[in-house]
């Protein structure tokens, strides 16, 4: 397929929105020069300057029209950096028209063209469009963004810190819109990457909120043993006795988890680091791992609790 057609196409569509852009006023041009702007910051750039836009709504109308064409195009044509400015032309100018719920769904557009080339943007334009369904009460759709945009910072950007902030906002926006659901999958990422990152007491906050959030649920409550075990490991990390005293308490909240393989694998270990047995440590893992797989998330919690038995060899081997 010949994109260069296209792309030719798109510019020229973009000039013919600029050029109905400017014929709104003559300092209409002057607010497109840039794209690193926030959405609330638009909205309150001028009511003298709405109404004067509104005026020659026809015009504007059509230039953000021309502005979303051109942007498809450029997306059929791969070139991503230039359907995501496009969007965020048609954005702004959306804005600036007080069309809020398009200027929001532009904002969005504009960030997922630029995930494809340009991820700090693509995160600037989700931010944008966040502003806007907040000021309008739209909290589940704004949580579903910071969810996006901590899916950037995770695998494009790397910064887990960034990553776990826009989960917790997700979590609360959930939360109080009673989607509690979806609110505990973001809080399951954040207790996640706590622990990955040393954060234990907040690691266990979150895991032992969740269990007990769904041990009650009958869809839900076979899950909530994976949660107590998880809380276990970074008690056990800490301190060998706060994990044993955090098992009998999970133990007396939910029966079932006392039963479970989670919980007979951890009294195997706090008998082997009692003893400071590496290789009954390592048995008990490879026993467990041979009919539940370990994860990435739980050989490193447990090589961490292993590195604190003396002459410990480093594996779980």
């Amino acid at each position: 397929m010949d994109t260069s057609g296209k792309e030719k196409e798109a510019m020229q569509l973009m000039a013919e929105a600029d050029k109905k852009v400017k014929s709104s006023g003559s300092f209409l041009g002057g607010m497109f020069g840039g794209v690193k702007l926030t959405a609330i910051g638009l909205w309150s750039s001028g009511n003298a300057f709405s109404r004067l836009i509104n005026h020659t709504s026809p015009s504007g109308k059509d230039a953000c029209e021309m502005y979303a064409r051109a942007a498809n195009m450029f997306k059929m044509a791969k070139n991503w950096t230039a359907a995501g400015n496009a969007f965020c032309q048609g954005a702004r100018l959306h804005m600036q028209l007080q069309n809020k719920l398009d200027s929001a769904t532009s904002f969005v557009d504009a960030g997922n063209a630029y995930k494809k080339a340009d991820p700090q943007e693509a995160i600037n334009c989700l931010n944008a469009a966040i502003d806007i369904y907040t000021d309008m009460g739209r909290f589940t759709i704004a949580a579903k963004h910071h969810i996006t945009i901590a899916e950037v910072y995770e695998s494009e950007l790397v910064d887990i810190e960034k990553a776990i902030a826009h989960y917790e906002q997700a979590a609360d926006y959930y939360k109080g819109e009673e989607s509690n659901s979806s609110a505990n999958k973001c809080l399951l990422k954040v207790g996640h990457y706590s622990a990955q990152l040393e954060q234990y007491p907040k690691a266990i906050e979150i895991y032992e909120q969740v269990a007990t959030n769904t041990m009650d649920n009958p869809l839900l409550k076979y899950n909530a043993k994976e949660y107590f075990f998880k809380a276990s490991l970074c008690h056990f990390i800490v301190d060998e006795l706060n994990a044993k005293l955090a098992i009998e308490k999970y133990e007396e909240m939910f029966p079932a988890f006392a039963d479970s393989r989670e919980c007979k694998l951890l009294k195997k270990l706090l008998d082997a680091h009692e003893e400071q047995n590496c290789e009954a440590f390592t048995e008990a893992v490879k026993e467990f791992d041979s009919i539940s797989r370990l994860d990435q998330w739980l050989t490193t919690m447990l090589l961490r609790i292993k590195k604190t038995i003396q002459g410990d060899a480093g594996d779980l081997k």
